[in-house]
C-alpha cells in the first residue's frame, strides 16, 4: 500500500508539472498591426497627444508579468523597468486609451540562468530589441460579461515584429484610480520567438501574459 500511495503521488506530481499554464485561459487574436511603423527603427511615429486624465503606469503601480512552460514544468517571470500612460477621457474605458514600453533587458524569472538566456538570440535578443511596446487603438464594453468587462485590442511589438491582439480585460474607473487586469495567452512564434528547447523538453508555444495595472488620478 505504501508503495501504491507513493506512486499515486508521484503520478500527480508529475502530471501537475506537465500542465500548460495557457490551456485554460482566454487566447489572444492576432491580426496585421494598425499602425506599421516600427519603434525599433530609427523614425518613430510621433506621441499623439492626450485627450483627457493622463495617468502613469510604472513598477511601483503595476505589473507586467508572464507564465512560460515546457513539457516538463512551467516558469514565472516578469519585467522590472516599464513605463506607461493611461489617457482617460470622460471616466469611460471606451473613450480612453493605453501606452505600455517594457525594457526588455529588465526580464526577471524565477530561474537565474533562464532569465540570462531569455536575453539571447534565442528569444528576447535584448541588445537589437532593447524594447516592447504596447497600445491600444479600441476599448469595446463586454456587457454580457459584467459591468467592467471590455474587449482590448492594440499594437503589440516585441523582438521588432508588430502585430494587433485582441483580449479581454477588467477595467474599473474610480474616483480614486483606474485598474486594467488581463489575463490571456499568445503565440510566442507571431513574435519571432522560435527557440524549441531540447529535443526532449519542448517549449510551448503559448505564453500567458498578465497584466496588472493602476494608477492613481490626480486630485
Amino acid at each position: 500500500m505504501k508503495i501504491f500511495a507513493v506512486l499515486v503521488i508521484a503520478l500527480a506530481l508529475f502530471t501537475a508539472a506537465c500542465e500548460d499554464p495557457a490551456a485554460n485561459k482566454p487566447r489572444a487574436t492576432t491580426s496585421e498591426p494598425t499602425n506599421a511603423t516600427s519603434s525599433n527603427t530609427a523614425v518613430t511615429a510621433a506621441t499623439p497627444a492626450t485627450k483627457g486624465e493622463a495617468l502613469a503606469l510604472n513598477p511601483e503601480n503595476s505589473n507586467v508579468e508572464f507564465v512560460g512552460s515546457k513539457v516538463t514544468g512551467k516558469h514565472d517571470g516578469g519585467f522590472e523597468k516599464f513605463s506607461g500612460t493611461i489617457d482617460l477621457v470622460n471616466g469611460k474605458p471606451e473613450e480612453s486609451s493605453v501606452s505600455v514600453d517594457i525594457d526588455m533587458a529588465s526580464v526577471v524569472t524565477d530561474a537565474a540562468g533562464l532569465t540570462d538566456h531569455l536575453k539571447t538570440g534565442d528569444f528576447f535578443e535584448v541588445e537589437k530589441y532593447p524594447k516592447s511596446t504596447f497600445a491600444s487603438t479600441k476599448i469595446v464594453a463586454d456587457t454580457a460579461k459584467g459591468a467592467n468587462a471590455y474587449t482590448v485590442t492594440g499594437d503589440l511589438e516585441m523582438r521588432g515584429v508588430k502585430k494587433s491582439i485582441t483580449f479581454p480585460a477588467t477595467i474599473t474607473v474610480t474616483e480614486a484610480d483606474v485598474a486594467v487586469k488581463a489575463e490571456f495567452a499568445i503565440n510566442r512564434k507571431d513574435f519571432g520567438v522560435n527557440y524549441a528547447g531540447m529535443a526532449n523538453d519542448l517549449i510551448r508555444d503559448d505564453v500567458v501574459l498578465r497584466l496588472d495595472l493602476k494608477s492613481p488620478r490626480k486630485k
